[in-house]
């Protein structure tokens, strides 16, 4: 078995070599090559004599000024970096030091070479060819990384992101490696600041889909977690999906997919990976090691929109709430980059296990504090309820998916200006509303939070107090947007919800809305198969166009009326 350890200032497998053999090797980080030369020729032909000798591939790591900062020792078919640990790269830059090492066998660069070359942001990833009888360098084969933005990626997703120079014996490479880096990082650089100007700084994002099931519903699930990226105000640079057999419990991607993403990620620039699933502590913790972006989910991603979007104290209050709950379990010694956003400070770079704890037994006490306050506004709530109830006014709860036009709905029955944006989320606290009905009835409507498939069961259990406005309705209006393809869909998820609620046994009206959107064909099939799975009442309106609201206010004041008579 292989065994790889360190001698001296040597990384890599040196097991069996002889002590000349390591002292030769060692001095090879003495060396120096001038700064505009990729390797020299006496550096080359040390590294290839040595390799030749060992028969394991000889390795330098070099800086700008030409020093050796690390050497490496590998096997006959490959090498192993050293560990730089969590050292960040700035975004317009490369890392400082371009690698050379030999090849054996007569390859060219290899995939692992070109890997190496991506993931560590390497200057430079050159190879020197061994002559078999001679043990004298052959040709230098050497590639560098190609600065490219987002509309430039889109329109060449087929190129490799590298650029290979061409191939020389080392007394005859003529490439000024200054002038090249020098080129290359001010070409990063001015793409950056373009893409920043033009997108007003906001975060970059690639979304990340992996599935068992079928790929087309990934795509919808994949779609709406574009449509959150967008409620949330970052920038979707592109999106993947991968089908397995197995979700990997480490890193939920295959191995070669996830330095795919990790290599496509850094082309674009991203600040951002979010996955369309629920990563474990574990999940996020090595996906945090493979690369130095931030890594979130999807419950995270709506746990920083409902942040975005709460107004009152209490939206406010409860978002927090939902946040520690949902922050606590991944609190753990070492990267929590990934929760930067969630918590402050909380949870920073590599904490030790005295502040974890400190940090553990914080978070736990805020949390009982939150959730002190939150029962006590429930109570509040629960007075204002009863209040409503002494008056026998019906209550009339608006439901559905989010973004479906219950806030527009709401304005347009009772007259009012309550916040309405076409964002996911865009209502956070319920608001109540006076509607006078037909027969001079009057009741009570709601406006409650959006529903969304997956929901974060932190922020369904901190929610609760505001959801129990539904528990008193005596109706539920279930506000469906007709025009979204995965209406049918987001009214099961509706559903889901409210069996989990305990709601489902309060009378309910299917409500397709934003019928002005699409045909009358697509309305009566969308009837038809609601129908065949409730048997509820189904009306169609326009929420923005009043005169098509008639027929559901007939419809509510018949239900409301047959409530208040069974009374």
């Amino acid at each position: 078995m292989e065994v790889f350890y360190f001698i001296s200032n040597i990384h890599g497998f040196t097991q069996g070599l002889k002590h000349n053999q390591v002292r030769r090797i060692e001095r090879l980080g003495t060396r120096r090559v001038p700064q505009d030369q990729i390797v020299s020729h006496e550096l080359a032909r040390q590294m290839s004599e040595i390799s030749h000798e060992t028969g394991r591939q000889i390795g330098v790591l070099l800086n700008r000024k030409g020093q050796v900062e690390y050497v490496m020792v590998g096997t006959a078919k490959q090498i192993e970096m050293p560990d730089f640990g969590r050292s960040r790269v700035s975004t317009g830059r490369f890392r400082g030091l371009r690698c050379v090492h030999t090849h054996l066998l007569g390859e060219k660069l290899t995939q692992d070479d070109l890997t190496d070359l991506a993931l560590l942001r390497l200057d430079l990833m050159s190879i020197i060819q061994i002559d078999k009888a001679s043990g004298l360098p052959g040709l230098v084969y050497s590639a560098h990384l190609l600065p490219t933005n987002a509309e430039t990626l889109e329109h060449e997703s087929q190129t490799l992101p590298y650029e290979f120079l061409e191939p020389e014996i080392p007394s005859q490479l003529d490439t000024d490696f200054t002038a090249l880096i020098s080129s290359l990082e001010s070409e990063m650089t001015r793409i950056r600041m373009t893409a920043r100007a033009r997108e007003t700084n906001r975060d970059r994002v690639i979304l990340v889909s992996v599935t068992t099931g079928y790929v087309d519903e990934a795509e919808e699930s994949l779609a709406e977690l574009e449509e959150l990226a967008a409620s949330a105000d970052v920038v979707v640079l592109d999106k993947l999906i991968q089908r397995r057999p197995k979700i990997d419990p480490k890193t939920v991607l295959g191995r070669g997919k996830l330095e795919d993403l990790l290599i496509r990620s850094m082309r674009l620039g991203a600040d951002l990976i979010v996955f369309d699933t629920e990563l474990s502590p574990a999940q996020v913790r090595s996906l945090s090691e493979a690369t130095d972006l931030k890594v979130i989910d999807r419950p995270q991603l709506i746990l920083d929109i409902f942040a975005q979007r709460a107004q009152s104290r209490e939206g406010k209050l409860q978002v927090e709430l939902a946040q520690l709950k949902y922050l606590l379990p991944r609190l753990v010694v070492g990267q929590n980059s990934a929760f930067s956003r969630l918590a402050g400070g909380i949870g920073g770079r590599g904490p030790g296990e005295t502040k974890l704890e400190t940090d553990r037994r914080r978070v736990r006490d805020k949390i009982a504090q939150l959730e002190k306050q939150v029962e006590g506004l429930r109570r509040q709530r629960n007075e204002r309820r009863k209040n409503r109830a002494q008056k026998n006014l019906p209550v009339i709860s608006l439901v559905g998916y989010t973004n479906a036009g219950k806030s527009t709905l709401l304005n347009a029955l009772t007259q009012s200006d309550v916040y309405v944006e076409k964002k996911m989320f865009a209502t956070l606290d319920p608001t109540s509303r006076r509607l006078r009905l037909p027969y001079e009835q009057e009741v009570i409507i709601n406006d409650t939070v959006g529903f969304i498939r997956d929901l974060p069961d932190a922020l369904v259990a901190a929610f609760r107090a505001t959801l129990e406005e539904i528990t008193d309705s005596d109706l539920l209006v279930h506000i469906v947007d007709a025009s979204n393809p995965r209406a049918l869909q987001q009214m099961e998820s509706v559903d889901k919800i409210l069996v989990d609620l305990k709601l489902n046994e309060i009378p309910q009206i299917i409500v397709l809305n934003k019928v002005d959107l699409v045909g009358d064909e697509t309305v009566e099939i969308l009837k038809r198969q609601i129908s065949l799975d409730k048997d509820v009442g189904c009306v169609a309106i326009s929420a923005v166009q009043p005169k098509t609201l008639h027929g559901l206010v007939e419809k509510i004041a018949n239900r409301v009326g047959n409530v208040v008579f069974a009374d």
